[in-house]
């Protein structure tokens, strides 16, 4: 059973989506918070599996909220999936930075919302990869990110493999089709991923997609070859 705390300011859109989690099998919803700073202390208090976090919110917003659960949260932290829409994208970079381990659109259906949160509680740190890609592009394309052709040398700790790794991440490919690109098993683009986040200091995948964007080892428009 995975546990849910769901946090919206908007009344109608906090009860829907607790009314569809508790009509599905699998979830329990052990909370709903109107506001970050109410979300701090539920999270401390239920300790749920996911947080459903809102991003503009009165008073403490999303990001506010995840970076202090998240901080504060004894092992295993809870996995926070952000709820945001297109003309955010400022927003979803600064949650993903705060460590949020993805994002869903708020127009995104019913059953895609469900597979979202089983998703992100079975462990995958992006539910939908090619759209991160997306939004942080948009991002670092109103921040003037610089192009460069060479990884910088706060990434020189890692391996050519862990550099080609990140890039594939960050361009918004799977572990499957990293595996399939570099004819490595998916197993081994894991190992690299995580040897990888540990020498950087990364807590996500998320968190590795932001690294590769503000280190210019990805830039805006441009893909993998």
């Amino acid at each position: 059973m995975t546990t849910v705390l769901v946090v919206d300011d908007q009344f109608l859109i906090r009860a829907g989506l607790v009314g569809l989690l508790r009509a599905a099998p699998g979830f329990d919803v052990v909370g709903e918070a109107s506001d970050g700073a109410e979300a701090v202390l539920l999270a401390q208090r239920t300790r749920p599996d996911v947080i459903l976090m809102d991003i503009r919110m009165p008073g403490t917003d999303g990001i506010q909220a995840t970076r202090q659960i998240l901080a504060d949260a004894p092992a295993p932290p809870p996995r926070i999936l952000v709820l945001t829409t297109f003309d955010l994208d400022e927003y979803v970079y600064g949650a993903l930075r705060a460590g949020a381990s993805g994002f869903l659109l708020k127009d995104s259906g019913p059953e895609r919302l469900l597979a979202a949160v089983a998703a992100i509680s079975g462990g995958d740190a992006l539910f939908a990869p090619t759209v991160t890609r997306r939004l942080v592009e948009a991002f670092a394309q109103q921040a003037g990110a610089a192009q460069v052709a060479e990884p910088p040398t706060d990434l020189a700790a890692l391996t050519t493999r862990e550099v080609e790794v990140l890039r594939l991440i960050a361009n918004g490919l799977t572990n499957a089709e990293i595996a399939d690109q570099l004819f490595i098993s998916e197993a081994t683009v894991k190992t690299h991923l995580n040897r990888t986040m540990a020498k950087l200091e990364l807590d996500s995948r998320a968190q590795a997609v932001v690294v590769a964007y503000e280190s210019g080892l990805v830039t805006p428009g441009r893909t993998s070859s």
